[in-house]
């Protein structure tokens, strides 16, 4: 069933690259959201709500001290705590090449005294089908084996003159250092469950994430995790990261759930860092993207 559907969707997606008409194309951009709405929902036996759009090239970095980033801690909160340097990071992705299926994500991460603090915003969709997610996280080590962190979210969905649900949430996460070089973690994000909407099948998923990172190196950097979600199978996610030199990176990865793989190259210069990305579905297509990553300052 869930194959037979991936190629209605593809259908679709092929029919609004090709219509040349501005209202045709968001008609049928729209049917593909509530489409994939009704065909990965309505196929569970306890319908949920997607937990978020799962971006590992800006999460893979969450299991490293020497690789962590204003992004790391969107994989786990815990990650905040050994944030070097405060700064803040946009990523976005044109999902399958289509403006309508692009996912924005902001972070900002910050360092204080009693504890290191991030806020994370979510969007992906258009006019006609969206979702979102706020969220503010706060992460600190517990002595030097143990950090814990946590994230208050606000998400939801809408689809205007369908549906729309909103809710809070929260998620947390715990990362141990085994040794200098191999750090393994937990992660779980809304684990009290819930229904947002006034709908009886809107129902936020509970998801479990095991995460190992080892730093083989200053340059060289291998994880794998694997994700619970709730009424799904087992997701897992592997990526590695090189450094070509200090500043020059490349990090690539796959997701068996979608049997997608991606990856990305980056430039670091002063305070600033770019990365060229590249997502590429099996049956859905290439999904091209770009991250910004801006450094704050240290005070002297």
């Amino acid at each position: 069933m869930a194959h037979n559907n991936i190629y209605k969707l593809r259908i679709l997606i092929f029919l609004a690259r090709r219509n040349k008409s501005s209202a045709s194309r968001k008609f049928l951009i729209a049917t593909f959201f509530v489409a994939y709405f009704f065909f990965y929902s309505t196929s569970l036996s306890a319908q949920t709500l997607r937990y978020g759009l799962t971006m590992p090239y800006i999460s893979g970095s969450a299991y490293s001290v020497k690789q962590s980033d204003p992004l790391s801690f969107t994989g786990n909160q815990a990650a905040l705590a050994q944030l070097q340097t405060a700064g803040a990071g946009i990523y976005t992705e044109r999902r399958f090449m289509l403006s309508e299926n692009t996912i924005y994500c902001v972070t900002a991460a910050f360092k204080s005294s009693l504890g290191n603090f991030g806020i994370q915003g979510n969007y992906s969709g258009f006019i006609n089908f969206n979702d979102h997610k706020v969220g503010l996280a706060y992460g600190r080590s517990l002595g030097t084996k143990l950090d814990l962190g946590v994230e208050f979210n606000y998400s939801g969905y809408s689809i205007p003159g369908y549906a729309s649900a909103s809710g809070l949430n929260f998620e947390v996460g715990a990362i141990l250092h085994l040794t200098e070089k191999l750090n393994a973690g937990l992660q779980i994000y809304n684990p009290v469950g819930g229904k947002p909407g006034k709908f009886n099948y809107d129902k936020l998923a509970s998801t479990y994430k095991f995460g190992l990172g080892y730093d083989a190196s200053e340059n060289f950097y291998v994880t794998t995790e694997l994700v619970k979600e709730e009424n799904k199978n087992i997701n897992v996610i592997g990526s590695i990261q090189y450094h070509l030199s200090k500043e020059v990176f490349a990090r690539a990865g796959f997701q068996s759930d979608t049997g997608s793989g991606f990856a990305g190259f980056g430039v670091g210069w002063k305070n600033l860092r770019l990365d060229l990305t590249g997502n590429y579905h099996p049956q859905l297509g290439f999904s091209p993207g770009l991250l910004l990553i801006v450094n704050f300052k240290e005070q002297p």
